[in-house]
């Protein structure tokens, strides 16, 4: 009865997620121009769409900048981590972490507004546009890897490191042959975490795009002001059938991989 009921209510869970996105992705074939009620089945909005070169400039926007902040936030956002686990005062490290997780639940609209009031004291208007989208992104996520990473190094024997000295290897050694792989799944899982963030921001980068650049959730923001272009709706099923493919894709990769660890 448990289990039925286990069932039920992620059935439930599930279609009340999918439902949505199913509706707007059944839209995105209808002729018409809006989703007051379903046309002909036609592929006008994907064409549109993809002869939209101002939307395929946006989206190249928005994957580069996703991708570096991702790449950056994982760099820093490790050494960050590093340098908190080796604090020897508890008192100072908890201190840290506190500030860390402060800058994690802040809410998004004061984040936005705090860059937007530094990038106008420090630079005017120069740096407006991709650098301060960058920079920002970067930063409201190194926080999200230093989490990531932090648990990998609290999880580590001790005695590793203890071997590594004992047989001779100094602290770079130390650093890129024992800690560096042994937290890896911590720093990918902080990278591909900083690249959903980045992906997926709204509110800290509408206060900080400027000089004609725009980012993908911007964009689509904009768009819906002005009243329902069933281009958003194409571009919605483009995107999800993309994620679909890379958690098939990589949930096929990590069953084949745990099969292989099997038979070892």
């Amino acid at each position: 009865m448990k289990n039925i009921s286990s069932k039920l209510y992620l059935s439930i869970v599930f279609i009340i997620l999918y439902i949505p996105i199913i509706y707007l992705a059944w839209f995105s074939f209808s002729s018409g121009r809006n989703m007051n009620s379903f046309e002909e089945f036609s592929f006008i909005h994907y064409l549109e769409l993809f002869e939209n070169s101002r939307m395929i400039v946006i989206v190249i926007n928005t994957i580069v900048v996703a991708l570096l902040c991702g790449l950056f936030s994982a760099i820093l956002g490790t050494i960050g981590a590093l340098a908190i686990y080796s604090l020897k005062t508890k008192k100072f490290r908890n201190g840290i972490l506190i500030g860390n997780n402060i800058l994690i639940v802040s809410p998004d609209v004061i984040i936005g507004c705090s860059f937007l009031l530094m990038f106008n004291f420090l630079f005017k208007d120069s740096i407006q546009g991709f650098w301060s989208v960058l920079i920002s992104h970067i930063a409201f996520s190194i926080p999200i890897v230093v989490l990531m990473v932090l648990p990998k190094l609290y999880e580590m024997p001790i005695s590793m490191i203890d071997a590594a000295i004992d047989l001779g290897a100094n602290s770079y050694q130390v650093i890129t042959k024992v800690i560096i792989p042994y937290i890896t799944p911590g720093i990918l899982a902080g990278f591909f975490m900083g690249l959903t963030y980045s992906l997926d921001d709204f509110a800290v980068t509408f206060f900080v795009t400027g000089n004609g650049f725009q980012t993908l959730s911007v964009e689509v923001y904009s768009m819906a002001r002005q009243g329902i272009n069933l281009q958003i709706n194409a571009l919605s099923t483009v995107i999800t059938v993309l994620v679909v493919i890379a958690v098939a894709v990589y949930y096929v990769i990590n069953v084949s991989k745990l099969k292989k660890q099997g038979r070892a």
